[in-house]
C-alpha cells in the first residue's frame, strides 16, 4: 500500500478546480483496501472515494484519505444457468463508463447506448443512478460487489438494496454503524468494486426523448429522399445508430471537460404536481416539461435557468455555458482556474433567481466538498 501525500486533485476532477489531498491511495486491487482496514493509522481516518471526478465540486483542500478507484476489467459472464431475457456483463469500478458502453456494442450487446458519453467511471454510476435520453442505470442494473470499510468484508447488493431514485442511491446518504441491510446509507462506508449489468437479449430502441425522435425523423427522411425505403417502411435504427446520435447530441450541447472544465448537468430536473405545472404554464406557456408515470411532471432545469437570463453569464471565473444553461463551466485554467467558491456563488445566485420567478428550488447534482 503506497499512500501519496499532498497530491494535487486538479487533474482528478473534470471541473478543473484546484485542490489538494493530504493523502491519496490509488486502489488497483482489493488488497489495497484490505491494507487500509488492517492499518491502525488509516482504519479510523475519514475517507473520500474518488472515481472520475466528474460529479464533484471542491471548495477547499481534502482532509480525508482519498481512495482513487482504478479497478479494471470487463467481461461477459458465462451463462451457467441460461437467462432467456438478458446477458450479464461484469465491469471493474475504475473503468470508464463511456468505454463500457462502446465495448458492449462492439461485443454485440446493446442496451446502454442511450447513456453514451456520460463522463465518469462505472463505480460511480450506481452512486448517482446515472441516466440520459430515457434510460437510467437502474433499468440495466443487476448487482454490484462492494467493500465495507468498517468490517473489511466484501458484500453484494441487488437493485432493491441499492435504493435507486432520481440521481440517488444508498451510496449518497450517511453511513450507518449497524449491520449491513436494506434501507441504510452507505456514504463513506462502502467502496464499489465491480458492477454487473443486465443487457436485454430482446433489445428494442428507446426513442421517446424529443432529441432522439428528431434524429430518427431526419434519418428516415434522408432514407426516403434517397429512395432506400418508403415513407411507411422505414426500419428501426440500430443500437450503434442510437449511440452515434446520442454522442452527436451531447457534443453539440455539452462542453468537453478536456477543453472547458465542467461537471455536466449541474442541477437536477425538478418534479412538480400537475397543479403546480399548470400554474407555471399559465405564466410561461413555453416551459419544457415531461409527464412521469407516477403522475408528477418533470421540468427542464436548463429551461428554467435560461428563462431567468443566466445563459452565458459569469460570476468571477465560473460561468453558465452558452449552449446549455444547465451546465456550469470553469472559464479559467491551471493556476487561474475558477475556485469552488466561485462555482457555488454562481450556483446559489441561479437558485435564487429560479425560486423568485417560479417558486421552485433547484437542487445541485454534484457532491460539494
Amino acid at each position: 500500500m503506497l499512500v501519496e501525500k499532498n497530491v494535487s486533485l486538479q487533474p482528478f476532477n473534470t471541473f478543473g478546480i484546484m485542490a489538494r489531498a493530504q493523502a491519496l491511495l490509488r486502489v488497483q486491487h482489493l488488497s489495497d483496501l484490505e491494507a487500509v482496514v488492517a492499518d491502525p493509522s488509516w482504519r479510523e481516518v475519514p475517507k473520500l472515494v474518488l472515481g472520475g471526478g466528474s460529479n464533484l465540486v471542491f471548495t477547499g483542500d481534502v482532509k480525508p484519505l482519498v481512495l482513487k478507484i482504478e479497478l479494471k476489467g470487463m467481461r461477459l459472464l458465462p451463462e451457467e444457468t441460461p437467462d432467456a431475457k438478458a446477458h450479464l456483463v461484469e465491469v471493474g469500478a475504475g473503468e470508464s463508463w463511456h468505454g463500457l458502453v462502446a465495448w458492449t456494442l462492439a461485443q454485440g450487446l446493446p442496451g446502454l447506448e442511450n447513456m453514451a458519453l456520460i463522463p465518469g467511471t462505472v463505480g460511480a454510476a450506481p452512486v448517482q443512478n446515472i441516466g440520459a435520453y430515457g434510460v437510467e442505470l437502474q433499468d440495466r442494473f443487476d448487482s454490484l460487489d462492494a467493500f465495507d470499510l468498517l468490517t473489511g468484508q466484501v458484500f453484494t447488493l441487488n437493485a432493491a438494496q441499492c435504493g435507486f431514485g432520481y440521481r440517488d442511491s444508498v451510496f449518497k446518504h450517511p453511513a450507518s454503524t449497524s449491520a449491513l441491510g436494506s434501507g441504510m446509507g452507505l456514504a463513506g462506508r462502502a467502496v464499489i468494486l465491480r458492477v454487473r449489468m443486465r443487457l436485454p437479449k430482446a433489445w428494442k430502441p428507446e426513442l421517446d426523448y424529443l432529441d432522439l425522435t428528431k434524429k430518427r425523423e431526419a434519418w428516415i427522411a434522408e432514407q426516403v429522399a434517397q429512395g432506400q425505403v418508403s415513407a411507411g417502411g422505414a426500419p428501426q435504427p440500430s443500437a450503434q445508430q442510437i449511440f452515434d446520435w446520442v454522442c452527436e447530441i451531447r457534443r453539440a450541447k455539452l462542453p468537453d471537460p478536456s477543453q472547458i472544465g465542467n461537471a455536466g448537468s449541474f442541477f437536477k430536473n425538478p418534479t412538480v404536481t400537475p397543479e403546480q405545472c399548470a400554474d407555471i404554464i399559465a405564466r410561461d406557456p413555453k416551459i419544457v416539461h415531461y409527464h412521469l408515470d407516477d403522475g408528477r411532471i418533470k421540468l427542464a432545469a436548463g429551461w428554467l435557468i435560461d428563462a431567468c437570463g443566466w445563459k452565458g453569464k459569469s460570476i468571477g471565473r465560473a460561468g453558465v455555458y452558452e449552449k446549455q444553461a444547465l451546465v456550469l463551466v470553469n472559464r479559467g485554467q491551471g493556476e487561474h482556474a475558477a475556485t469552488g467558491g466561485e462555482v457555488m456563488t454562481l450556483a446559489r445566485a441561479i437558485q435564487t433567481s429560479v425560486y423568485e420567478r417560479f417558486g421552485i428550488r433547484l437542487e445541485p447534482e454534484p457532491l460539494v466538498l
